[in-house]
């Protein structure tokens, strides 16, 4: 008993100089390593502190610090935490689609879930009552895309803002068009004609910047924008693709973008 206890002390010491560093999270390999007790010891102590509320596992062998102004929620927001978890698994990331675009201003889409842009093999996505991490699988991307995003725990990764909105074309089977036209409309306030140039040319999927410039023009009627998509892939375009994936192909056919109109939209707004 005595040996559990001291346990439970050093590691409430070590989650107090965690915290002092400015972080929110730990794993058990870096408590193995400060620690010179069993292994037992440390799992014991660990469940203590995950009943008294001041820690929760978010994956195996990763855990975050629930301080008292959290505790209603029963876990931290994954900004907090995000960075660390994935340095932890050695794993390439971005924060993306909706999660980025709330950091961009378009917050009439903030949400309990995380969207995770990552590198392959996936990850299983994160779900419980409280918590909600979906990890999508991307096999390249441009560091130039990526912004550097300050956090009450360092910084972050997250895609910009013309990422974001060709990634949600990409992804638009998981999101489904109402949403995403709805985060377009407030994200196409801050992107910015240069950059959206630069990324829609270098980006691989091509159906998705087909389908970007096609509602830009149409839906969103932002010619500016729709042209310098336009602009970055008028010799590339190649067969007829529906404007949803996934769903019949017919439907009225643009030839400029290439696109068939198969889904009646509606935005959220």
């Amino acid at each position: 008993m005595k040996i559990g206890n001291q346990t439970y002390n050093y590691l409430e010491e070590y989650i107090d100089s965690v915290r002092a560093k400015g972080r929110y999270a730990f794993t058990l390999e870096e408590l193995k390593d400060k620690l010179e007790v069993t292994d037992k010891a440390i799992l014991q102590s660990l469940y203590r502190l995950k009943v008294k509320n001041k820690i929760v596992q978010i994956r195996k062998g990763f855990y975050t610090i629930l301080p008292a102004e959290y505790s209603r929620y029963g876990v931290i927001p994954s900004n907090m935490y995000l960075d660390d978890m994935m340095v932890s698994l050695k794993k390439n990331y971005y924060l993306g689609l909706i999660s980025a675009a709330a950091i961009h201003g378009a917050s009439h889409q903030q949400t309990m879930e995380t969207f995770v842009i990552t590198e392959k093999p996936a990850l299983r996505d994160i779900k419980n009552k409280k918590l909600k991490i979906n990890f999508l699988v991307k096999n390249e991307w441009n560091k130039e895309d990526i912004k550097k995003v300050k956090t009450e725990a360092g910084y972050i990764n997250v895609s910009s803002p013309e990422l974001t909105a060709l990634d949600l074309l990409y992804y638009v089977e998981k999101l489904g068009m109402n949403r995403v036209i709805t985060i377009l409309k407030e994200l196409v306030e801050v992107i910015k004609p240069s950059s959206l140039a630069k990324t829609a040319k270098n980006y691989s999927q091509i159906a998705a910047v087909q389908r970007l410039g096609y509602l830009l023009e149409y839906e969103l009627e932002n010619e500016k924008l729709s042209q310098v998509v336009y602009n970055t892939i008028a010799d590339k375009k190649g067969v007829n693709i529906p404007l949803m994936p996934g769903k019949n192909k017919k439907g009225i056919t643009n030839t400029k973008w290439r696109i068939i109109n198969n889904i009646n939209i509606e935005s959220d707004l």
